[in-house]
């Protein structure tokens, strides 16, 4: 059976319980490793991950300013959200 843990948070060093029922959980799931991160810390990760950098490229088919999830390369030419989708209906 589980039972209670005290663990340490790999990023704020500040102790935190893994509970019975989350251990039960991670079983359920497979999960093979204890989590590294307190709750705070592991809801500060995923936020963080949301948020996604834009960058501002000028589409080579129409020539207007745009962002783009990606750092674009010089050799390939960057489309507009407008003239990506009729490219790929063609």
């Amino acid at each position: 059976m589980y039972e209670d843990k005290t663990l340490v948070c790999r990023d704020c060093k500040q102790e935190f319980v893994f509970t019975a029922g989350e251990q039960e959980f991670y079983a359920e799931k497979g999960f093979e490793n204890e989590p590294a991160r307190c709750p705070a810390c592991r809801a500060a990760r995923k936020q963080r991950n949301g948020e996604r950098r834009m960058y501002k490229v000028i589409c080579s088919a129409c020539g207007i300013e745009t962002e783009v999830p990606f750092n674009p390369s010089l050799d390939r030419p960057v489309y507009c959200r407008s003239c990506y989708q009729n490219r790929s209906q063609d």
